[in-house]
């Protein structure tokens, strides 16, 4: 059965949609991160790259979660698009996972996170994360989903960062993007949304926040500490 590594972050949500929306069997690993779990050498065995999202298909290891929609799309079948809209898919995937996602994972660090305030940092991050909400609220005008006709991994993949739009964008949250607000409204109320946010709920995971926990989140940080 296939084994995922879960933490209920933005990238793991976005396997755990897939999964709420598909019913395909697996088993929850979860992997406390503010406690260094994913450092320990049976973790890196899955992933080298010690993050999360991960699974293991059966002896089939597959890490980042954008690889992980893109393998286990093409497993069942489901969630993927017409083979004319394939190049979309693959553009606005890596637009997520080069773009939209680490410009917001970093918007957060900086306003919420990191111990000192670095005015440049906070607004690089900050601009970049929005302008490129403002790239994909431009493609959504007259746009149901990211691509194509229909409810794809290009929306799941969006999906997991949108839910945490307030924190990354501060403010109005997505409401200053109001083509992205209608899409996630769309995409929030599918009942596998739901079903995606209890994944996990009954394990206990460390609130991140000691100088433990961000050691074990930020290693590179304390590398000449």
């Amino acid at each position: 059965m296939l084994k995922f590594y879960y933490h209920p972050t933005p990238n793991p949500l976005k396997i755990a949609l897939f999964l709420a929306e598909t019913d395909l069997p697996y088993e929850l690993v979860p992997v406390d991160t503010a406690q260094g779990q994913q450092h320990t050498p049976e973790f890196r065995a899955i992933n080298p790259n010690g993050k999360v999202p991960a699974i293991d298909d059966d002896g089939t290891c597959v890490f980042d979660s954008t690889a992980i929609l893109l393998y286990l799309s093409d497993k069942t079948g489901k969630l993927g698009v017409a083979p004319e809209d394939r190049g979309a898919l693959l553009s606005w995937l890596m637009f997520i996972a080069s773009g939209l996602g680490p410009f917001s994972g970093q918007s957060v660090h900086f306003h919420h996170i990191a111990p000192d305030d670095l005015p440049y940092a906070k607004n690089r991050y900050m601009r970049e994360a929005e302008r490129h909400y403002q790239v994909l609220n431009d493609h959504l005008k007259g746009r149901e989903f990211i691509v194509g006709d229909s409810y794809s991994i290009a929306d799941v993949s969006a999906w997991g960062w949108a839910i945490r739009g307030e924190r990354v964008l501060g403010g109005e949250g997505l409401a200053q993007f109001p083509e992205v607000a209608r899409w996630f409204e769309a995409i929030n109320a599918r009942p596998a949304v739901e079903k995606a946010q209890q994944i996990g709920k009954g394990e206990t995971f460390k609130t991140p926040g000691d100088e433990a926990s961000l050691r074990a989140l930020f290693p590179s940080n304390y590398v000449n500490a």
